[in-house]
């Protein structure tokens, strides 16, 4: 069987097709959403993903680590403790979790999944995404954009008519675009835009600041544990002005309750920034698909982040209508990548369906263009496969040599949408031998095939001598090989993820501590005495008495965390 999962910045999913459609598979917590946040456990080596690893950013900051799918495809290193981890590390205990849980679920071994990925991430990125499956010991053959998965989930595939419709998604850390269009049996995407550093979190952030300024309260960037505090907190704010006018921020800080009273307006005012950051990717798709908003027939919202009313009422003003609101936007994504998963399958509970994609970027190469006075200027991009152009796709190109004995010609493979060669993200390279001669003698033809799949063959033909060459580019530069993903896999065996049948009571420790941490004074010490008691069922093993207190326990938290102790 293959799964679908939506390995999202904020939460995750995993889901699965059957007889009567997808369903979302329950993590062992029996909830929907997986946190994407990973925590490390210093002294036994052990990983918490998802709820646990949440309440330790707050009391263990310096071990936990989140919002990295934004930095999926890049260098950089995320520090807990003493370990180091890339991006697609930390992604990668995401997904073996959910790969366990969906195990759990099934009571069978899985070994494939479909995983959607943003439209508008690049090449880097989307083979990062790839080697995080394989270091979670999945075989991820298929990606599909997040906006078609949605699309599909909408069951708009099932319409006779003729429709055109804009995929609205923002999610807790990435932003998409897309304008598709239906034809009987046919999904094709007109066009994709974008932002991979725009979602929820930094709406978030938004309340964060505002607390601080507020109180004028100048805080440490190395005080971790008061920002993570303040930013649960904004969270809790943020979701609460779905349904309120008004909301009021509460933080223990320094054994002080501070609180502070925000209006749904100056919220809105101060989210204009944000607001501007939508509305360019929105202009963006609807020029490169030629369309006018009011020809877009429905208006889909898909991501977590579109559960805010300051962003349904932008985008209700911004297109004139009420978006559709049929499915749970945080779910729609991972059920389309399971009905993808089917599709793959060759499932036959699914209708024929074809789905067209595009390029998302453009693909290129590096020229030298000739100035005025007949020199030769290096360092500019030339488009071979535009961006937005439906794959799969296969294009050339005729470039020349520039000076007189040229004895080769260099072709650089780029990815991007800058003027300048060195703007754009480098994907390879291939040198040819031409035969010498006058500057623009000697040609090559230069064919980009680009396919589904997000593999790029380029190929080189000397147009006298008929020489070829050719690449296929798999991965981008600095990426692990396969060698390096297994040696990194023995590295990292030591690191369980931890065991299933302890996740709820460690879990209410967690919580627990998190509480204590925010608390003083009386609240703190009757907190700790219900922890020790907690903790001293847990020793004694009795399967009924660890329910019972942990029933107990989960009353006294929720009181703590709405009423408060005082």
């Amino acid at each position: 069987m293959i799964i679908g999962i939506d390995l999202g910045t904020t939460n995750s999913l995993v889901s699965y097709f059957t007889e009567g459609g997808p369903v979302i598979i329950p993590n062992r917590l029996g909830d929907n959403l997986t946190p994407s946040v990973v925590s490390i456990n210093e002294e036994n080596g052990e990983i918490y993903v998802g709820k646990i690893a949440k309440e330790r950013k707050i009391t263990h900051p310096n071990l936990t680590a989140d919002i990295f799918k934004r930095s999926m495809g890049t260098e950089k290193k995320f520090h807990l403790g003493e370990e180091e981890f890339s991006a697609e590390e930390l992604s990668s205990f995401v997904l073996r979790s959910l790969k366990e849980d969906a195990e759990e679920y099934l009571g069978q071994t899985i070994n494939e999944a479909v995983i959607s990925v943003p439209a508008y991430f690049n090449d880097a990125q989307r083979k990062a995404t790839q080697r995080a499956g394989k270091l979670a010991g999945l075989k991820v053959e298929r990606m599909i954009n997040e906006p078609t998965a949605a699309s599909i989930a909408y069951g708009l595939h099932n319409e006779n008519l003729n429709t055109r419709f804009l995929v609205f998604d923002l999610g807790g850390g990435t932003f998409d675009i897309s304008i598709l269009e239906l034809y009987k049996n046919i999904m094709e995407v007109r066009a994709v835009a974008g932002d991979n550093f725009l979602g929820g979190e930094d709406f978030t952030e938004i309340l964060v600041n505002m607390f601080f300024n507020s109180k004028k309260i100048k805080c440490n960037s190395f005080d971790t544990k008061l920002i993570e505090h303040v930013r649960k907190q904004a969270e809790l704010c943020k979701q609460e002005f779905s349904n309120s006018k008004n909301v009021i921020m509460k933080c223990k800080i320094n054994g002080e309750l501070i609180e502070q009273e925000f209006f749904i307006e100056e919220y809105e005012k101060n989210c204009q920034l944000l607001l501007a950051k939508i509305r360019k990717p929105i202009e963006r798709v609807l020029k490169d698909a030629a369309i006018k908003v009011r020809e877009i027939d429905e208006i889909i919202l898909v991501g977590g982040a579109t559960k805010s009313s300051i962003v349904r009422n932008f985008v209700g003003k911004l297109f004139g209508r009420l978006p559709n609101t049929n499915i749970n936007p945080d779910e729609a994504v991972a059920l389309g990548a399971a009905i993808h998963g089917a599709m793959k399958e060759r499932n036959e509970a699914i209708k024929e369906i074809v789905l067209t994609d595009v390029c998302s970027y453009t693909l290129g190469t590096n020229v030298s263009l000739r100035r005025e006075d007949d020199s030769y200027e290096s360092g500019h991009f030339y488009p071979i496969i535009e961006r937005n152009t439906v794959i799969p796709v296969s294009k050339t190109e005729r470039l020349y040599t520039t000076y007189d004995n040229q004895p080769s010609i260099n072709i650089e493979i780029l990815q991007g949408e800058s003027r300048f060669a060195k703007n754009n993200l480098f994907l390879g390279e291939l040198n040819i031998d031409v035969p010498k001669g006058p500057a623009g003698r000697e040609a090559v033809d230069v064919t980009y095939t680009y396919d589904i799949n997000s593999i790029l063959e380029v190929e080189v033909t000397v147009v006298s001598t008929k020489l070829k060459k050719r690449i296929v580019i798999q991965k981008n530069e600095g990426a692990m090989s396969e060698e390096e993903i297994e040696e990194r896999l023995k590295e990292l065996s030591y690191l369980k993820i931890h065991p299933r049948d302890k996740e709820e009571n460690k879990l209410l420790l967690a919580k627990g501590e998190r509480l204590y941490e925010e608390s003083f004074g009386e609240a703190r010490r009757t907190i700790d005495m219900y922890l020790r008691d907690f903790e001293e069922t847990l020793d004694k093993q009795n399967k009924h008495d660890i329910e019972v207190s942990a029933e107990e326990l989960k009353k006294f938290f929720d009181i703590v965390e709405n009423d408060g102790l005082d």
